[in-house]
């Protein structure tokens, strides 16, 4: 889509040694490369997946492309692996975004896994439901977990939207995701989000307090709204308007395309009845 402050791409670096968290949409690769060196932080050494939706994987191929001087290791869920190879499994709900199968070797990652950078330890955590190959990395030294998607996309202080997405969502899995994120409150002073930031002090204790009740509430909101009427439009109007009036940057023109996947995502894990819809 290219809308700012959409999506973070987190680089990691510790003793000369970098890690890049996602690739990104493939129509960014380049923007994506620029950024890396303008910043100083190229070469990238190791890239992690936290998840295997086209938004944070179009652009791998691309990219990996790019360094083809580098031998840079790929790293993601085991169960993502097959969902990289064929994307296809992952864009119903999705129809009319373009695929880009990366076929390059893969490291696999399980709950417990630890990365190595140079010294500085992450941990892998299984944070499953929004997908069921999302992943967290938890740096415990810096008391930080970057959690992908898993938990919640504030897109803002105003504006915000549940990992309620097609098609691999898992409602009981997101719930366990919530405890374990919620047992390790004493080990965190951060979250870092996919869509958007680092959240810390205050909001990172709101994010932390609010997940349950937040996701209810947008999603049974979301029911009754579709139940009133079936139109992305009407839906993304009532939910701009009760949930996110305040916003200044997130509004329902670039609402719309967020609501649908949610849509979709109710549809295809049997919440409401109806076709999806094609993005």
């Amino acid at each position: 889509m290219g809308l700012p402050k959409l999506l973070s791409i987190y680089i990691i670096e510790n003793s000369g040694m970098r890690l890049m968290i996602d690739a990104g949409e493939a129509i960014k690769a380049r923007t994506i490369m620029k950024k890396l060196k303008d910043f100083g932080l190229y070469p990238i050494h190791k890239i992690i997946i936290t998840h295997s939706h086209w938004e944070h994987v179009q652009a791998l191929s691309k990219l990996t492309k790019s360094m083809k001087d580098l031998d840079v290791e790929i790293l993601a869920s085991e169960n993502a692996l097959e969902n990289l190879k064929h994307p296809e499994k992952m864009i119903e709900g999705f129809e009319g975004i373009n695929l880009y199968p990366f076929e390059g070797e893969v490291t696999p990652l399980k709950e417990g896994d630890i990365i190595d950078l140079n010294g500085l330890e992450l941990e892998i955590k299984n944070f499953f439901g929004h997908t069921m190959d999302s992943i967290a990395i938890f740096d415990k030294a810096n008391r930080n977990i970057f959690a992908g998607d898993a938990i919640s996309m504030r897109l803002d202080q105003d504006a915000f939207y549940i990992p309620l997405m097609p098609p691999d969502f898992d409602e009981e899995e997101l719930l366990t995701t919530f405890n374990k994120l919620r047992d390790m409150k004493n080990e965190l002073n951060s979250i870092s989000i996919g869509h958007f930031g680092v959240w810390k002090d205050n909001h990172f204790e709101q994010i932390l307090d609010e997940m349950e009740d937040l996701y209810f509430k947008v999603k049974n909101l979301l029911i009754e709204w579709y139940n009133e009427n079936p139109s992305i439009d009407y839906i993304t109007n009532k939910y701009c308007n009760t949930l996110i009036p305040n916003s200044k940057f997130w509004n329902e023109r670039v609402f719309a395309f967020i609501i649908q996947n949610m849509i979709n995502g109710l549809k295809l894990s049997g919440f409401i009845k109806g076709e999806t819809l094609s993005i």
